[in-house]
């Protein structure tokens, strides 16, 4: 009866995963392109200024996951996730109130903050509630939440944004949102896959806790146990995750602003346009995820890759708007795949027991390229008096991912059910 519990309550987790990320991520990070045409012009905001509100929320996101797998070994999965999305809350309803550019650039910081804290633990959970042969799914699933939340603002901003102060309406609606997400998320968050057990969240033996508990670097003496792969597989991947990390950030930070202040559209034209990469993004970790079991990382990452290569050209050029719904298209079909791919790809090379410890370094790159990528693009914004050569940029970066996906080893096939690679 207990493993009948377990595994229905497992989908539970999935269920507040999908939520956890659609507050931290889909309301946190991916709504702030849906605000800053407003918002820039309210504030009268340079291309660099823009740039730098998004650069900041990644710095603060890389900083806390130096140090999320401490807190969430010493006060629990469970507390930290719904504190976290308590901070996203806050931050954004503070930004809505703000009218100094450097308070919103602290308030972002701790958005950045608070999303690292609760999407971490969100996926120690995912791996502490699954097994191997449902994990990839699982996960999959679970970034579905960001697709809902660029679906919700895409299509919600633009309506708040016709009131007065209408960008401030938005951050304060979102926030609020977010906050009743801690809520639930406080109220259904099991730590362990026993729901018949007593929770002690601050455990150091809890399970979701100990996967996220630490950062192994490729090529230092790490705890005795089977031995990894070659250390060079985890610095070619995390040259990979750093490309995705600087390219698809330009993309989300900018297009709708683009579109707004380059193509004329109106904020609800483009609002409407930016949800359809919410809806397509929906499939995108599922789906990916399969095909790199059945057909392999490398061929899948190289043909993510590709996709989101096309999808930047087009966002550069300066072609009918027929180029802007095939970008927005190749992009949204692809987005989220990336992630739950590069995760399977670690646990291919690293073997179960040190996936999650190294899937934290290259993670580490992957925020290190978010930093970069935004302030880069915003800065060729600044210089040129276009986005052009920002999604140039992005362009050219995952045209090299494309190369490097094409070089891994062979081995890049899952056995997740069984089958050697």
């Amino acid at each position: 009866m207990i493993r009948q519990q377990t595994s229905s309550y497992r989908w539970v987790i999935v269920l507040a995963g999908i939520a956890g990320l659609f507050a931290s991520l889909g309301l946190g990070r991916f709504s702030l392109g849906m605000m800053l045409p407003s918002m820039g012009e309210a504030l009268n905001l340079s291309y660099s200024q823009m740039g730098l509100i998004g650069t900041v929320n990644f710095c603060g996101y890389l900083l806390a996951v130096l140090f999320c797998g401490l807190l969430t070994t010493r006060f629990g999965a469970r507390n930290i996730i719904s504190v976290a999305l308590a901070l996203v809350a806050l931050s954004m309803v503070l930004v809505g109130f703000s009218s100094s550019y450097w308070l919103i650039l602290l308030l972002y910081f701790l958005t950045g903050i608070g999303s690292a804290l609760s999407n971490v633990p969100i996926m120690a959970l995912i791996a502490a509630w699954f097994d191997g042969r449902s994990r990839g799914r699982a996960a999959g699933l679970c970034v579905m939440g960001n697709g809902l939340g660029i679906l919700v603002t895409g299509t919600g901003v633009p309506v708040l944004n016709k009131m007065a102060d209408g960008w401030r309406v938005s951050w304060i609606v979102l926030g609020c949102l977010a906050g009743c997400i801690a809520i639930l998320c406080y109220g259904i968050i099991r730590n362990r896959p026993d729901p018949t057990e007593v929770e002690k969240s601050g455990s150091a033996t809890n399970t979701a806790s100990g996967i996220a508990a630490k950062m192994v670097v490729p090529g230092k003496k790490n705890t005795p146990g089977q031995p990894l792969a070659g250390k060079n597989i985890f610095y070619h991947c995390g040259a990979i995750y750093f490309l995705f990390g600087c390219t698809y950030v330009i993309y989300v930070t900018f297009f709708v602003t683009a579109l707004v202040q380059e193509r004329g559209l109106s904020e609800q034209v483009a609002g409407n346009l930016w949800s359809w990469v919410g809806v397509l993004s929906l499939a995108s970790g599922p789906l990916f995820g399969h095909l790199s079991d059945l057909y392999g990382r490398k061929a899948t990452l190289a043909a993510v890759f590709s996709l989101q290569t096309t999808a930047y050209l087009l966002a550069a050029a300066r072609l009918p708007m027929f180029s802007v719904y095939i970008s927005l298209a190749c992009f949204g079909l692809v987005v989220w795949s990336i992630p739950p791919i590069m995760a399977a790809l670690v646990g291919d090379h690293a073997g179960p027991e040190k996936t999650a410890a190294l899937f934290g370094f290259v993670t580490f790159l992957f925020g290190t390229g978010q930093i970069i990528g935004p302030a880069c693009a915003g800065f060729l914004a600044e210089q040129s008096g276009t986005f052009a050569l920002s999604f140039l940029l992005a362009a050219v970066l995952a045209g090299i991912a494309v190369v490097l996906s094409l070089l891994l080893p062979g081995k890049g096939q899952a056995v997740l059910a069984g089958r050697q690679p």
